[in-house]
Formats: C-alpha cells, sequence, structure tokens
C-alpha cells in the first residue's frame, strides 16, 4: 500500500495489518502470511490543517486452493468531508471509491457507531442467521427427499439384502453392526463429495447469481420435465453398464475398501431412482448458493443411510417391513407427478424475469391443478401408466395419498379467482402478477389509496396490487417524498424469481396491522435486485464490486446498492431508515414469523416519531 506524499500531512510509521493468518508452504518452505475473506490495514497519519481526502494504491494478489490471478493494482480515496465523517447517505456508497470508511471517519463518528453497535447486531451477523435458517431448510427438505428415495424400486429391496449380507458373513454381531454402519457412512461420504463437487465447480456463490438468470431457469425448467417423464416410465435414466459392472468387482473385496465400493455401487446401481430426485435437489440447492449443495447431499444420504445401520444394529425389525411389489412403483409416479409441478416454478421465474406475462398467477394456477388432479386419478386407479401392474382394488394407503392429493386440487381452484393460497405462496407468480390482480370480477380491495386518489398519484410512484400500497420503484423518489410527508423510508430489497419475497407478500403482509403501517405510517420502496429492463446510457456505470464490468440493468444497480450500503446480498432484505438516511433499526431478512416483523415495524416507526 503507497500513499501520495502531501505537504498537508505525514505518515506515523508503517502499515499494520490485522487477523494476519499464518501457515507452513511446502513450496516455498516457509511460514507465510495470508488473508481469508477480509483484509484490514491500518495507516496512521499527522495533519497540519484539514484535508479532504488523501488519495494512495494498493496492490494485491488474490488465490484460491488452485489458482492465483495475476497482481492487480486499484486506486484508494481516503475521504474526510462530511459524508466520511459519519453521515450514511447512501448515493454516494455508488459514487465514491473508498477504503473501508470504518477506518476513515471522525472521533465523533466512531463514538456513535460504537453505541449503535452495543445496542444492535451487525447486518452481517443478520444475514448470518439468515443463511443458517436456509441451510437448515435444506436439509430437512434433502433429509425428507432421501426416505422419499428409501420407498423406490431400486432402492427398497436393497435394505433387507444388504443387512442380511453384514450378519451372515461378518463373525459377530459387533462386527456386523461396525460393518453396516461403516457402509451408511460410505454412502454419506459418496453424496456429500457430489455436493462438494458442485460447489467447487461452480463456486459457493455463482449459481446464487444465476437463481435469476433466465437460462439457468429454463434449462432447469427442461431438466426436471426430463426427470419427471422418467419417474412417469416414458424412460429408464441408467448410468453405462460398465460402471457398475467395475465397481461390482471392487466390491467382492474383503475389508472396508470392499464395504465402500458396495456402497458406492448400491449409488450407480440406484441411480434410476436417485438420479431425479438427487438432479432436483442440487438444482435446488445450487440455486441458493454457498454450501447448500453439500447440506442437501448430506441430509439426502443420511436418509438413506439410517436404515443400513438401524436394521443391522436391530435385525428383526427387518420382519416388520412391507414387502416389495407395485407400490414401490406407485412412489416413483407419485414423485415424478411432483417433480413436474415444480419445473413449473423455475418456467414461472423465467417468465417473471422477463415480464412476459406468458405463464401468469392464473395460468400457473391451473397447471398445478391439472397436475395434482392427474395425479388424483392415478391414486385411485383410474389411469395406469407403462410400469403399473393391474390392480383389483387400492389399499387404504393409496386412497389416502388419493383424498390429500384431491383435496389439493379442490383447494387451490379458488386461487383462479384471486385467492391468495397461502399453503403454496412461495411457488405461484404473485398477485399483481395476474389477468385479475384483484381477483375476478373486482377492480380494487378496500382500503388504502382510492381510485380517485390515483389519477393522482406522486411522480413515479404506483399502486402494490392487490393490497393497495402505495410504493416506489426508484431510490431516489420515494426518500424525496418521504421527506415531503414526513414519514420513514422502508425499503424492501427483492426480486422477481424472490421465493421468500413472495412468502412474505402473500403471508405476513396483508396482516391488518402490518398493512396498516405499510399503507399509512411509511413510504414504501420497493427495489427488484433482478430487474432486466437497462439503464439510460448516463446512468450506465463501472462496477465498484466487480470492477472491470458495467452496471447496465436496472436489477445491477439496486443489487451493487444493497451490497455496498448493506454489505448484503440475500432478498427480501427489509431496511427502516430516516430522512438523512441513517438506519432507524437494524436491517432484518426473510421473516416469517408476521408479530417477529410487526415488532420491527413497530421499532422502527416508533425510532423515527421520537425525534
Amino acid at each position: 500500500m503507497n500513499f501520495e506524499k502531501s505537504l498537508d500531512y505525514q505518515l506515523v510509521g508503517k502499515v499494520s495489518e490485522e487477523k494476519v493468518m499464518t501457515k507452513f508452504d511446502n513450496v516455498f518452505n516457509m511460514e507465510i502470511g495470508y488473508f481469508s475473506e477480509k483484509a484490514v490495514f491500518t495507516q496512521k497519519i499527522k495533519t497540519s490543517q484539514p484535508i479532504k481526502n488523501i488519495k494512495g494504491t494498493v496492490e494485491f494478489m488474490v488465490c484460491d486452493d488452485s489458482t492465483c490471478l495475476p497482481p492487480d493494482t486499484i486506486d484508494l480515496v481516503f475521504a474526510f468531508d462530511e459524508f466520511f465523517a459519519g453521515s450514511q447517505n447512501a448515493q454516494n456508497d455508488l459514487a465514491q471509491i473508498t477504503g473501508d470508511t470504518s477506518q476513515n471517519t471522525s472521533s465523533e463518528a466512531h463514538k456513535e457507531t460504537d453505541k449503535k453497535t452495543i445496542e444492535t447486531p451487525s447486518v452481517s451477523e443478520s444475514n448470518s442467521d439468515l443463511a443458517k435458517k436456509g441451510l437448515w431448510a435444506i436439509f430437512f427438505i434433502s433429509f425428507l427427499s432421501g426416505f422419499a428415495a428409501l420407498l423406490t424400486p431400486c432402492v427398497f429391496p436393497m435394505i433387507p439384502m444388504t443387512v442380511s449380507y453384514f450378519t451372515k458373513q461378518s463373525k459377530s454381531k459387533a462386527q456386523g453392526i461396525k460393518n453396516a454402519v461403516f457402509y451408511g457412512v460410505s454412502i454419506i461420504v459418496i453424496y456429500v463429495l457430489l455436493g462438494t463437487g458442485v460447489t467447487a465447480i461452480f463456486g459457493a456463490d455463482a449459481l446464487n447469481a444465476l437463481a435469476s438468470n433466465v437460462w439457468f431457469n429454463l434449462i432447469f425448467f427442461i431438466l426436471l420435465v426430463f426427470f419427471a417423464a422418467s419417474f412417469l416410465g416414458a424412460f429408464e435414466l441408467t448410468l453405462p453398464s460398465s460402471w457398475s459392472t467395475k465397481v461390482d468387482a471392487q466390491a467382492n473385496r474383503s475389508g472396508l475398501v470392499g464395504i465402500f465400493f458396495m456402497a458406492l455401487a448400491l449409488a450407480i446401481v440406484s441411480f434410476s431412482c436417485t438420479g431425479p430426485i438427487v438432479g432436483t435437489l442440487l438444482v435446488e440447492a445450487a440455486s441458493r448458493g454457498g454450501i447448500a449443495p453439500i447440506i442437501g447431499m448430506f441430509g439426502f444420504s443420511l436418509a438413506i443411510a439410517l436404515p443400513f445401520a438401524l436394521f443391522a444394529a436391530f435385525p428383526g425389525w427387518l420382519n416388520s417391513l412391507p414387502k416389495s411389489g407395485g407400490w414401490l412403483n406407485t412412489v416413483k409416479v407419485v414423485l415424478g407427478f411432483l417433480e413436474l409441478a415444480l419445473a413449473f416454478k423455475f418456467l414461472s421465474q423465467a417468465d417473471l424475469v422477463l415480464q412476459l406475462h406468458f405463464l401468469e398467477r392464473e395460468v400457473f394456477i391451473a397447471i398445478w391443478i391439472a397436475v395434482f388432479g392427474t395425479l388424483a386419478l392415478y391414486l385411485f386407479g383410474k389411469i395406469r401408466l407403462p410400469h403399473d401392474s393391474p390392480i383389483q382394488h387400492i389399499s387404504v394407503g393409496r386412497l389416502s395419498l388419493g383424498l390429500l392429493s384431491l383435496t389439493f386440487t379442490i383447494y387451490m381452484i379458488p386461487g383462479l379467482w384471486g385467492a391468495p393460497l397461502n399453503l403454496i405462496s412461495a411457488f405461484p407468480p404473485p398477485q399483481h402478477y395476474s389477468e385479475s390482480p384483484y381477483g375476478v370480477g373486482y377492480t380494487k380491495m378496500g382500503g388504502g389509496v382510492s381510485a380517485i386518489d390515483e389519477a393522482n398519484l406522486p411522480e413515479g410512484a404506483s399502486l402494490l396490487e392487490p393490497n393497495n400500497i402505495l410504493h416506489f420503484v426508484d431510490y431516489q423518489q420515494g426518500l424525496d417524498y418521504a421527506k415531503k410527508v414526513n414519514k420513514p423510508v422502508l425499503i424492501d430489497f427483492t426480486g422477481w424469481a424472490c421465493v421468500n419475497c413472495r412468502k412474505m407478500e402473500q403471508n405476513v403482509w396483508p396482516k391488518p396491522q402490518i398493512l396498516e403501517i405499510l399503507k399509512n405510517e411509511v413510504v414504501f420502496i420497493s427495489l427488484y435486485v433482478d430487474d432486466k429492463r437497462p439503464l439510460p446510457a448516463d446512468q450506465v456505470t463501472e462496477s465498484k464490486v466487480r470492477p472491470g464490468r458495467k452496471i447496465k440493468y436496472i436489477g445491477q444497480k439496486w443489487s451493487e446498492f444493497q451490497t455496498l450500503r448493506y454489505k448484503a446480498n440475500s432478498q427480501p432484505f427489509y431496511v427502516l431508515m430516516n430522512h438523512d438516511e441513517s438506519n432507524l433499526i437494524t436491517p432484518i431478512g426473510y421473516t416469517p414469523d408476521a408479530d417477529e416483523f410487526l415488532q420491527w415495524l413497530k421499532a422502527g416507526v416508533g425510532n423515527f416519531n421520537k425525534k
């Protein structure tokens, strides 16, 4: 790091580093220092008079476990005007190139910042909590999917055969349990390695960034339809037979190595059943980014591995297992229908991002009604598919599943006329993305801005349907209006392809007390981070997050704004702020608990009213 020479100040000492980690490098045969995720450098200065800024350069190189990028040098400007002394003017976050501003504020600003830090958790801590919640959801969904995979014709019959092998071939019961447990652990390792491979190939955050990409969603739509067709019996999805032959040969070896290859053989042989499930899980987990694919594969494989270990420990339990039969193919078909329904979620996201209105809410719901209605007919025995055996009567379990599917189908029908359908709010397009945003036969919902007032809406404002929330989609226009009417600003960082955003809009916002605040006590600004509309030519700038890349779309502008200003990149993300753009309360993300979200709103608005 180098600083420009100036008569206005002098450097005191050398640049100091914080949180330097060291390790022994076998290539250089020496201890080397490095930083992970964040690097902080501090340089003390002595000034002879007030200064506005200090200019300098920093040279750095970034490496991962396999490669290093060439060294790069960038210019830095450490500013000391009013903004950098403590004001949180968000517009400058996109216009200035700065270092770590926390190192460049006045002592008064440091005191204020320290005070806030003690009273409220940081945004990064809040984001960490959200990430943990998301990973737990991925784990449990994957765990349940693993149990579903157990009930397929490729896996279920293997349980008694494999457990019997371990109990008969082992010299003692303890050894049999040990071998079966190692077999289960091997299954987990194999699938976790698959999830790790997906993360390593695409990067921890690369697929997260692609979640709103049109081609990404279209490819996943085609992929899931392909998987669904396989489950429904159109064709068998298998790996090359040479793979299983070679692995089976290794499985005949004695010891733990042979057991590991037995687990690998199971993964390969059962691919026609587990492949579509694994593919769907990886698609969903990878779209969330981070280590979600690893967590997903761990949950999936844990569910598959547990029965082998438990039945080896308690062989008597095998007698309680139902016999293999046609019901296993029924499980496959049910999974096929579920995958077909899920596929349209990705097609819908592509349509939302492009704003084509091809797959509006009513069309999406109609497709789901058709899918689950057909599933009900199948479970009632009215429809037969290629691999089904003739049946003279249906079991009680199949009848129960059929009734459940029929009930769900009937539940969705009112959605064609505008019902909210809270149970599936994360899947269909939002209420306002439909042919009849207020429901068939209605043009307005009660309360809020009236039809007479709509003609006199503020510049840049519109009504967010179906709840008639007055909102802006431009930051500056919303802020100017908030100052005019003397109300706090509520920023909603959202996305057309954001599932949790739809959940909040459908399940949380309509609560009477929350809706009252959103309509009358705040100025609501919606910033869509995946808006693909191009920016005006005079607003196209270079990215500060990714130097060398241009900010060409509206969504990119708001995404970069969120990252620079709030050090966050997940949606939904809510910020309650004052007219000077300082936070009234710590921002929060996805909050499905309506009471918790209400208390957050009340606290922020209360802080505004205290001033």
